[in-house]
Parts: C-alpha cells; sequence; structure tokens
C-alpha cells in the first residue's frame, strides 16, 4: 500500500511537467515530421497528400538550403569561439581574489545583455548602427559607413550583438565552474607556477569541461536557430547576406506558405543540431 502510495505520489509530482512538455515540445515534433512528409501548401489545403521524403530529397539536393546553412555555420563558427575566448577572460578575471563588491557588481551587470530580448537588441542595432544617425558612426568621427545595406557590414553587425548579448551568459558559467575548483589545490598550484596558462590547463580546465560543453550545446543550438534579432535588424538582407537558415525556413513556411517543405528544413536543422551536441559531448565532457 506504502508503495502504491508513493507511486502515486511521485506521478502527482512528475505527471503535469511531463504533460506540458510533450503538449509543448513533443505534439509539435510529432507534427512537423508529419508535415514533412505531405505536400502541405497553406493555399492548397484540399490537396494535401502523402509524398514520403520527397520534401526532404528536395532539401537536400537545393544549393540555396546548403548556402543558407553555410552562412548559419560561418556565423557559428565566428561568434562562438569569440564569445568562449572572451567568457572564459571575464570568468578568470571575476575569479581573482579581491575587489568583492566591484566584482559583485560587474556579475550583476552581466545578467542584463542576456535579460533583453533578441527583437529589441536588433531594434537597438537598427538605432545606433543607422548610416546618417547612428551612434556608431558619430564615434567614428562622423564616418558615412552603411552597416545595414552592405553584405559585409551586416554580418559583422549580427556577430558583435550575438556576442555582446551571450558572452555574459557564458561568462557566468565558466565562473560556476571556476568556483567548483577545490582552494587548497589552487591555492599550492599558484605556490607551484606563476603561469596562468599552466594553472588554467592543469588545475582549472577539468572543472570547466562540464560548464563548457553545456555552453557549446546551448549556444550552437541557439546559433542554428537564430532568428528574432536577425529579423528585425536586416530581415535576412541585403540580399540574402545574411538569410541564416531559420530565416530561410520562416521564408518557405510563411511567405511561399509551403509547410512541408519547411517542415522538412526544421527536422533536418533539428538532426544537425543533435549530432553536433554529441559530437561535444564526446569530445569535451568528462566527469571530475
Amino acid at each position: 500500500m506504502q508503495n502504491r502510495v508513493s507511486k502515486r505520489t511521485l506521478f502527482g509530482f512528475i505527471g503535469p511537467a511531463v504533460f506540458g512538455l510533450a503538449i509543448v515540445g513533443i505534439a509539435p515534433l510529432l507534427y512537423a515530421v508529419w508535415t514533412s512528409l505531405h505536400f502541405f501548401n497553406l493555399t492548397k489545403l484540399r490537396q494535401v497528400e502523402f509524398i514520403g521524403l520527397a520534401n526532404y530529397w528536395e532539401v537536400l539536393t537545393d544549393e540555396v538550403f546548403w548556402q543558407a546553412m553555410g552562412r548559419t555555420f560561418f556565423l557559428l563558427g565566428t561568434a562562438l569561439p569569440l564569445q568562449i575566448g572572451l567568457g572564459l577572460g571575464i570568468a578568470l578575471l571575476l575569479h581573482q581574489p579581491g575587489l568583492t563588491l566591484v566584482k559583485t557588481l560587474c556579475r550583476l551587470s552581466l545578467v542584463l545583455p542576456m535579460a533583453t530580448t533578441y527583437a529589441v537588441v536588433g531594434l537597438l542595432g537598427q538605432v545606433m548602427f543607422n548610416q546618417k544617425f547612428g551612434v556608431v558612426n558619430q564615434l567614428m568621427g562622423g564616418a558615412d559607413i552603411n552597416w545595414i545595406g552592405d553584405p559585409q557590414n551586416a554580418f559583422i553587425m549580427i556577430v558583435f550583438w550575438d556576442v555582446w548579448q551571450w558572452t555574459p551568459f557564458v561568462a557566468l558559467v565558466l565562473l560556476a565552474g571556476l568556483t567548483m575548483v577545490p582552494g587548497e589545490v589552487e591555492e599550492a598550484a599558484r605556490l607551484e607556477t606563476k603561469s596562468w596558462w599552466v594553472i588554467l590547463r592543469y588545475v582549472q580546465l577539468p572543472f570547466l569541461l562540464p560548464g563548457l560543453t553545456a555552453v557549446l550545446i546551448l549556444r550552437t543550438a541557439d546559433t542554428l536557430k537564430l532568428f528574432d534579432m536577425v529579423f528585425t535588424l536586416t530581415r535576412g538582407g541585403p540580399g540574402a547576406a545574411t538569410e541564416f537558415i531559420s530565416l530561410m525556413i520562416q521564408r518557405v513556411g510563411f511567405r511561399a506558405f509551403d509547410q512541408g517543405l519547411a517542415s522538412a528544413q526544421a527536422v533536418i536543422l533539428l538532426i544537425i543540431t543533435i549530432v553536433l551536441a554529441q559530437i561535444y559531448i564526446r569530445l569535451f565532457y568528462k566527469e571530475v
């Protein structure tokens, strides 16, 4: 009887969460998979029919899709190393002994960029990088740089804002990892050597790897599906210079109204994200 009651109690606690997860996460995923296997155009709802893997074949043989995927991975390969490098530097500075009040204020200030929504960041970028009235050109001596209308400058803007917004997140996660390092071990290492690199490599890094793995997984997933900030800032332009894969999926699904093809693109993106997460776990994650 007690065992039966305990099981009911356990289900009472986790049941609502499992049900909510199924409704919010699993059901839309299953619907997306179902849609990807059908010809599903919002302008031709009476012509919905099962076509198997035809949508996937069209996506995998579409040069425009791989161009968008290439731009997305180039953004990932540019922004993510900057975020990790700057975040690690900030974490190491805040981990140094002393200046408790200053470090507390710095930690609080790191939360502000993360609390700003992607859409607001994009609108802020439009104002600051305006060619005629933007503060960035004014600070550069009244320069006449077209940040939004030039393909290369538009990409630089997106990298800048993504690094600005999410470097604090990386710093806080790595700082939490540094707090797990035993104080006596770190102090003994500092007495043995003055080289910060040796201490980082052999003392601190093993404790940073779990957090670093989480950062790689979360930031990779967020970057691959980055949409709000880019849409409000450049809308994928100029031309297709900043049309990353998430914007392409939105264009196919809600401008061309081809839900089946857009769902296939989204499922392929999900598979790529899962594969990358598994690679990160195998390469970097280690139990301390």
